[in-house]
């Protein structure tokens, strides 16, 4: 049996949460969650707990056991306190700025790099080296903020790109200094 997949969700207090034809829906502050639960997986809903149960020892229902709790468990959190990333531009004359609905980059391309941000997210600029990135979902916001990152991963030698906020870039000798 999976350790993390028998254990109970505990719903924090605010959210409501309903299945039906197997799809779970959960909704708090911060907006609504929906999940499809695959085949041999069963939720049973019990005033503020969630049971997620298995209807089967095959491996791929076992596999799907714990991490359907996880994600269940993560959209509970979601759904009242948001999750968030921040990630640094670091290089001379790189930045960011939104215009709309779209966040643009200027990241030593010939041309800035727009990015479409969807509705559920929430993307600020508080100054032209940072970005924060807000939702409810923690799949989407991770999503979002690792294609930001993928644009320009920071390099070794400079130290220049795009990266979370306090991950620590290894810097290279350049070939000058290697011997």
């Amino acid at each position: 049996m999976s350790r993390i997949g028998k254990q109970p969700i505990q719903l924090p207090k605010g959210v409501k949460a309903s299945f039906a034809n197997g799809s779970l829906l959960i909704e708090g502050a911060k907006g609504k969650l929906t999940l499809n639960i695959p085949r041999g997986v069963t939720l049973e809903i019990s005033n503020d707990k969630v049971l997620v149960k298995r209807e089967s020892e095959e491996k791929n229902i076992r596999s799907l056991h714990g991490t359907i709790r996880a994600i269940i468990n993560n959209m509970a959190k979601g759904v009242v306190e948001g999750y968030k990333k921040e990630l640094d531009i670091v290089g001379t004359g790189y930045k960011a700025m939104m215009k709309g609905t779209t966040l643009i980059l200027t990241m030593g391309f010939s041309h800035p790099v727009e990015m479409p941000v969807s509705k559920d997210l929430k993307v600020t600029v508080p100054n032209p080296n940072r970005v924060i990135i807000e939702g409810a979902d923690r799949q989407k916001v991770g999503q979002f903020a690792a294609v930001l990152r993928k644009i320009y991963p920071p390099e070794p030698y400079k130290g220049k790109g795009v990266r979370y906020v306090g991950e620590e870039v290894k810097k290279k000798l350049g070939k000058a200094l290697a011997k």
